[in-house]
């Protein structure tokens, strides 16, 4: 089953304090995270700072079909420099699962496809 999170994230003005080379290598080294991870989960990064939004300054939306792979991206994600220097934060995951409907009308309720 594939699945699929929307996390929600919050950059905070420390993050914009930081010249932007500086930035780039934070951002490189979440990067090289997300590689090491990307044979499992797809990983694609949004900004939204200057659009509508509550609590959230960016959102990255992430596909796997295997939720271990998922979680240990960002365990290593939170143990990183950039999280646990507070300059950024998860504010909240939105995840579902594609066409779960289907799998619970074939495996559960026996009917045909």
């Amino acid at each position: 089953m594939r699945y699929m999170m929307i996390v929600l994230l919050e950059f905070y003005p420390s993050w914009l304090a930081l010249p932007r080379e500086e930035r780039r290598k934070y951002a490189s080294s979440l990067q090289e995270i997300i590689q090491k991870y990307s044979q499992h989960v797809k990983v694609r990064f949004f900004d939204a700072d200057a659009l509508p939004g509550k609590g959230f300054t960016d959102f990255v939306v992430c596909e796997t079909e295997d939720l271990r792979q998922y979680h240990y991206m960002w365990e290593e994600i939170r143990d990183s420099s950039t999280y646990t220097k507070g300059y950024m934060k998860i504010k909240d995951v939105v995840m579902g699962m594609e066409n779960a409907f289907q799998s619970f009308e074939s495996e559960v309720l026996k009917m045909d496809e």
